[in-house]
């Protein structure tokens, strides 16, 4: 088990981060379109699909990291049922999917504030995707950027902390919509409860894979709990199914707090029915408060896990060692941590259409990290019957295919002419671009740990004289 990091990690700080990185500003901006894509019953009906689909794949995750609680998490997983190289794809394309979550925070920030104090950027660089981007606006989000790194730079227990606080400030408002809802709403704005059929619900459930990235986080830190490792895996389902009674009750207010054409028409949905709800614009600034907590919980939940991830690839000899640096004095992994810094604060440049591809191209890399670490659930189970799991699954079997058929049907989703198809050119480039980075980084970290033919030749010729 690794040394490296203090074990500074309570149940409690572990339930938040999870929960924390699944919370993040798309329950703030994509409301709206789940209600007027599935009505609210449909749009319920697929987030129970996909959270139990998600349950299977976390069940997984959650024995896996009780018996293995080592920093690396789906990693350390893979690499004990199958092989390195294997293992570094299956880390790489989850750390994608962070990278993509990291990003996406980074774009939405700027984003937020121009909803909470509208004005006038100057400073016009370029346009891409059909937006203009202003060197005030990229500010914004690199701002954000400098000063979450900064944060996990100098320790665990800063962001922990943070995590928590404002972890609980997104449930708070969320709670509050719901209220809102109860008292002053209008049922009559939920008709139709269903709208589009199955076709409307499918809409939905694709987005599922992204609003639910975050459970996997907890075996990346699994080393740093202060907890038996059997209640490392509780607290992985619990955080899931949490988060998907908060999203079902976010629908709920919505649908209950717009009408159909409001629907329509509106630009942040839940913000506007948290201002009709409490007929004042002061809850819709809350709301949106709210919504910049989320963002900052995924946002630091993310530079957490991935910088783990790295941490483990370097110590294994899959990327350059100079990923596995870990501060003396703070613990924490310093120069990981820099460079989804540096990933974050140069994002704001592709400019707000950069949400949309980051979300994409993310979600294709957590679904086959899900796929591969459900493939080494089974085979560890079969190889190593022995090994001692402390959250132990009973119909392992069931559940592992499961999660293979769930990560399968879900990587289907993102091939041409699906639903959630990936767009040429850009997220195509996003995701072959994170494809070669990732070729080279391993090519260089393998070849500086092959030994040379004379050192190949010395260590035979030291075996003969001896």
């Amino acid at each position: 088990m690794d040394k490296s990091f203090s074990k500074s990690m309570s149940l409690v700080d572990v339930l938040f981060l999870s929960m924390g990185a699944m919370l993040g500003w798309g329950w703030v901006v994509l409301s709206g379109q789940w209600i007027s894509t599935a009505g609210f019953a449909g749009s319920a009906i697929a987030f129970l699909l996909g959270g139990l689909l998600v349950i299977f794949i976390g069940l997984t995750y959650a024995e896996l990291a009780s018996a293995i609680p080592e920093t690396g998490g789906g990693l350390v997983f893979v690499l004990r049922a199958f092989n390195k190289k294997l293992s570094f794809m299956s880390a790489w394309a989850v750390l994608f999917g962070y990278v993509s979550v990291i990003t996406f925070e980074a774009v939405a920030l700027p984003t937020v504030i121009d909803f909470i104090i509208p004005f006038e950027h100057q400073g016009y660089l370029w346009t891409l995707g059909g937006w203009d981007v202003y060197l005030t606006w990229v500010l914004i989000g690199s701002i954000g950027a400098f000063l979450l790194t900064s944060l996990n730079y100098f320790g665990i227990k800063p962001a922990t902390i943070l995590q928590s606080v404002f972890t609980i400030i997104v449930v708070l408002i969320g709670l509050l919509l719901v209220f809102g809802a109860i008292k002053n709403g209008d049922a009559e704005n939920m008709q139709p409860l269903f709208d589009n059929g199955f076709g409307g619900i499918m809409s939905v459930l694709v987005m599922i894979p992204f609003l639910f990235v975050g459970f996997d986080v907890i075996p990346q830190i699994a080393s740093e709990i202060k907890s038996p490792p059997k209640f490392i895996g509780r607290i992985l389902i619990i955080s899931i199914i949490t988060s998907i009674i908060f999203y079902v009750l976010i629908a709920f207010g919505v649908s209950i707090g717009l009408t159909p054409f409001e629907l329509m028409t509106t630009e942040l949905a839940t913000a506007d029915a948290m201002v009709n709800l409490f007929r004042s614009q002061l809850f819709g600034t809350i709301l949106v408060l709210g919504g910049v907590a989320g963002i900052i919980t995924s946002w630091n939940a993310f530079i957490i896990g991935g910088s783990r991830i790295l941490y483990a690839m370097a110590i294994r000899d899959m990327i350059p060692k100079w990923f596995a640096h870990v501060h003396p004095k703070y613990k924490t992994p310093t120069h990981a941590i820099v460079f989804l810094g540096i990933l974050a604060f140069l994002a704001p440049l592709l400019g707000r259409s950069a949400l949309n591809w980051f979300v994409n191209a993310g979600g294709v890399g957590i679904v086959v990290g899900y796929l591969i670490v459900s493939i080494s659930f089974l085979k560890l189970r079969k190889i190593e019957p022995e090994l001692i799991r402390p959250y132990k699954i009973k119909y392992w079997k069931t559940t592992g295919i499961l999660a293979i058929m769930l990560s399968t049907l879900f990587i289907s989703f993102y091939f041409p002419g699906m639903p959630s198809g990936l767009l040429w050119p850009m997220e195509w480039a996003i995701l072959g671009g994170w494809c070669l980075l990732g070729f080279g980084l391993y090519w260089f970290g393998v070849k500086r740990t092959r030994p040379t033919k004379r050192e190949l030749s010395t260590d035979a010729d030291k075996r003969q004289s001896s």
